[in-house]
Formats: structure tokens, sequence, C-alpha cells
């Protein structure tokens, strides 16, 4: 599973998750800070990554689009380390991993993780 993680995140999130064995960017890396949260999207799903993120911007963006772009691992209530946000992505693959190759937002907590399937609305 390929990661890009959001410019809201630290760039050693994205190491940390390399470090793991896990394929990861930084927006930094992807020239992607500044960029609209639909670019991002665009941008993951051009590539076939998963956004990381603490932006609830990305879960609204797919929550309302026809078709679903990426895969969105949100971290809520996350701690300030970034060992401990990597940490946090890497326990939800455990549950998650093949929801999200799927399709899907991922909510992780220090205490859990929540699966939102695609399509997150009905669609018309």
């Amino acid at each position: 599973m390929r990661f890009l993680v959001d410019e809201a995140l630290s760039p050693r999130v994205a190491r940390l998750l390399a470090e793991a064995g896990r394929e990861a960017i930084h927006a930094s890396d992807a020239g992607l800070l500044g960029r609209t949260d639909a670019e991002v999207l665009a941008a993951a799903a051009a590539d076939r990554r998963v956004v990381v993120t603490v932006d609830t911007d990305f879960g609204e963006l797919l929550a309302v689009g026809a078709q679903p772009a990426a895969s969105v691992i949100l971290i809520r209530r996350a701690p300030h380390w970034p060992a401990d946000q990597a940490a946090l992505v890497l326990a939800a693959l455990d549950d998650a991993g093949e929801d999200l190759v799927a399709g899907a937002v991922v909510v992780v907590t220090p205490t859990r993780a929540r699966v939102r399937r695609f399509p997150l609305r009905p669609l018309d």
C-alpha cells in the first residue's frame, strides 16, 4: 500500500512509514504544498496512494463526490509526535487494509479505528 502524507503532518510521518516498509511520500516531496485538498486527492488517486491526514475536509470531499478518488486515513485526537501518528496508521492497516484498497475513509484515534466504505453516501 502506498501513502501520501498531507502537509498538515510532519514529513517525518512519511519517513517513519517508509522505514516500516511502506511506500510513503510527503506532500512536500510530491510538489503538493499549498495545493487544495481536491488537488491532493486527485494526485493521490492518480498515483494510487492513500492520503494520510488530520484534515477532516478530505472526508467531506469524498462524501459529496460522485465517485471516490482516493482512500483516506484521517487521524483524530492525534498525539503530537510523528512516531505516534505513524504507529496509529500502521496499526489501522491490520483491520482496515482491505477497506483502503477497495475505497474507504478510515478514522483512527489512539483507541480505535472506524471504517467508512465507498460510497460514503447513496449516489443520486
